[in-house]
């Protein structure tokens, strides 16, 4: 992944352009190896809750669009299925995914200012 990184993401800045890893506590994520791996990178780790809806950018971004995109279809097989979110994701631009990406950092603020409180997501 760090070599695709770094092929489809050419730096011309002075250094190395930084890399942020959105870091959960999943096992295989701890396991001593991974660790060392991601260390071995010098990537910067950003750490996340080990449960918080508030926090998880697939419930927050993703999923939201996905809900909205499926809303009062229903399907026959599992081929329609398959289908309905091949086009979903298809519909979904390049600047689609940067632009959920760049909020979450606005996102984590929110929640930190919350101190731990519930919040519904705009």
């Amino acid at each position: 992944m760090n070599d695709a990184l770094k092929q489809r993401r050419p730096w011309k800045g002075q250094g190395t352009r930084p890399v942020y890893l959105l870091h959960d506590n999943a096992k295989p994520h701890t396991a001593k190896l991974t660790q060392e791996t991601i260390n071995g990178l010098s990537w910067n780790i950003v750490p996340h809750a080990a449960y918080s809806p508030d926090m998880a950018p697939s419930d927050y971004y993703l999923f939201r669009s996905l809900e909205h995109f499926l809303r009062e279809r229903s399907f026959k097989n599992r081929g329609e299925v398959e289908n309905a979110l091949v086009a979903f994701f298809n519909s979904k631009t390049e600047k689609w995914y940067r632009d959920g990406i760049h909020e979450l950092p606005e996102r984590w603020a929110r929640c930190i200012a919350s101190e731990g409180d519930y919040f519904h997501p705009d």
